[in-house]
């Protein structure tokens, strides 16, 4: 059977794509492998109708609506490649069954590289989270220390300032802020440590606090920290896509990249900011350009 459109991954992003394409009488595959990024967050805010809603309970939900429409279906599988003959792409999964798309629709999303701080992982969705718009609040007030060895660090942590005046940034060994820089951080209450992390302090993901590498001992709640974001799947290299400095797919506004047939939606399209209901309408996004160019086809061809 010749799909109208095949979509990798199956995110925030996919999942509105789909919904979209279903309404729409698209017969459709979303692809899922099911390891989700966000997959140690706890619940997700920043969703209008939907703050704090789990992330199972998103998934769970989209795919009920999703049901809805018998054209569309959910496969579990694995993608191990896709090839572009003429006018058609052809899917292959894990289980060697190839699939057949008029269009495909790249929403593998990220992954994340953290600062090489032992431990790290125990804490991340607990007390350390990457985005302060979906746990900032949370957070408010919060005896918070902020970890990051990126160029932009000086201005995330007066982003992260606006949730709790009582902040620690540490950059790990990091020569990221100038002088002037960390002066004018400290100039706002905001203590500056740039030495390496020996360690982490907590129990059961709880953070309590942090040892430098030079002995010193600091005691936190909880903070943030700021992942490096790459592609999780490089099949946008080997479609030919183009990207950004960031990363992302470049894409029109309606999801298009540069290859024809081919479309980015949710994370991959964005790298930053992140968040569950920007994915998602960037999935929305590239749907309608999907059915756009398929309404174009038919009409031409006939």
């Amino acid at each position: 059977m010749m799909l109208d459109c095949a979509i990798i991954g199956g995110g925030p992003g996919g999942l509105n794509a789909a919904l979209v394409l279903g309404r729409a009488r698209r017969k459709v595959i979303v692809f899922d492998n099911n390891k989700p990024r966000n997959a140690v967050t706890r619940v997700s805010h920043g969703f209008i109708t939907r703050d704090g809603v789990s992330l199972n309970e998103f998934r769970e939900m989209a795919h009920n609506e999703i049901e809805q429409y018998p054209s569309v279906k959910i496969e579990n599988k694995n993608i191990t490649g896709i090839q572009k003959e003429a006018h058609s792409f052809y899917i292959t999964t894990e289980d060697d069954q190839v699939f057949q798309a008029k269009k495909i629709i790249l929403a593998t999303g990220l992954k994340e590289e953290f600062p090489p701080v032992n431990g790290i992982e125990k804490f991340y969705g607990k007390s350390l989270f990457s985005c302060p718009y979906c746990d900032g609040w949370e957070l408010r007030d919060t005896p918070l220390i902020f970890i990051s060895e990126t160029p932009n660090t000086q201005f995330m942590s007066k982003i992260y300032f606006n949730w709790s005046k009582d902040l620690i940034v540490c950059t790990n060994g990091k020569e990221v802020m100038n002088s002037e820089q960390i002066k004018e951080l400290q100039n706002y209450g905001i203590k500056v440590y740039t030495q390496k992390i020996q360690s982490l302090l907590g129990d059961n993901g709880n953070l309590r606090g942090l040892i430098l590498e030079d002995g010193t001992e600091l005691e936190r709640q909880a903070g943030f920290i700021m992942p490096k974001l790459s592609q999780a799947s490089l099949f946008h290299k080997s479609l030919g896509c183009n990207t950004n400095d960031m990363g992302a797919i470049i894409t029109d506004d309606f999801g298009r990249t540069n290859i024809s047939g081919v479309y980015a939606g949710g994370d991959s399209a964005v790298i930053a900011p992140t968040q569950l209901v920007i994915a998602a309408g960037e999935g929305s996004r590239a749907a309608i350009g999907v059915n756009q160019d398929l309404t174009k086809d038919e009409f031409e061809t006939n």
